[in-house]
């Protein structure tokens, strides 16, 4: 079974992998990085494992545009990591391909 940070809220079955890697978070996959007040919340908490896991994982941060809000910045953050993982999930082709799920 893989292992999912900390800063992923919810537990996430390979259906809601392959969900945000279809739609992405925005979606209604994973509420949790795009509902303003979780998002925040979690940044809140975990934000510098957040943007460390997006640097390691791109070399650099993506930019926000400069009139995004601070709820705004943690979606827009949260979000990215959170894509990041399900994309670069290594089990997600395995599950796909399961047949028992």
């Amino acid at each position: 079974m893989y292992q999912q940070p900390a800063w992923i809220t919810q537990a996430l079955s390979p259906y809601d992998l392959a969900a945000i890697n279809q739609g992405g978070c925005a979606s209604g996959a994973y509420m949790p990085a795009v509902t303003y007040h979780l998002a925040s919340k979690t940044m809140g908490e975990h934000g510098d494992d957040v943007l460390q896991y997006i640097q390691d994982a791109c070399g650099e941060l993506p930019q926000v545009d400069n009139d995004e809000s601070w709820s705004g910045i943690a979606v827009f953050y949260l979000s990215s990591a959170v894509e990041l993982f399900c994309m670069y999930h290594e089990e997600l082709e395995d599950w796909n391909n399961d047949e028992d799920l």
